[in-house]
């Protein structure tokens, strides 16, 4: 596994188009956390998704696109 995380929210057009980007990108295997019902990462993320992120801690805000991912992947 990666440790890739995409933080999204249920019925979040955004984070579809997140989504998309990511495939578009060939991201490696990653995680989907829903932050709809959690108080801490709705605190965190809320306005920001989607994001992801490495298990760094490293942060990639949207938007982005396929070649925004792969630089960031490889960064």
């Amino acid at each position: 596994m990666s440790g890739l995380v995409l933080y999204q929210r249920d019925d979040c057009h955004l984070c579809d188009l997140a989504l998309a980007m990511l495939a578009q990108a060939r991201a490696p295997e990653f995680e989907s956390v829903f932050i709809d019902e959690d108080d801490a990462l709705e605190a965190r993320y809320g306005v920001r998704v989607p994001v992801l992120c490495d298990g760094a801690g490293r942060e990639l805000d949207w938007p982005f696109d396929a070649e925004r991912v792969g630089a960031w992947l490889r960064g």
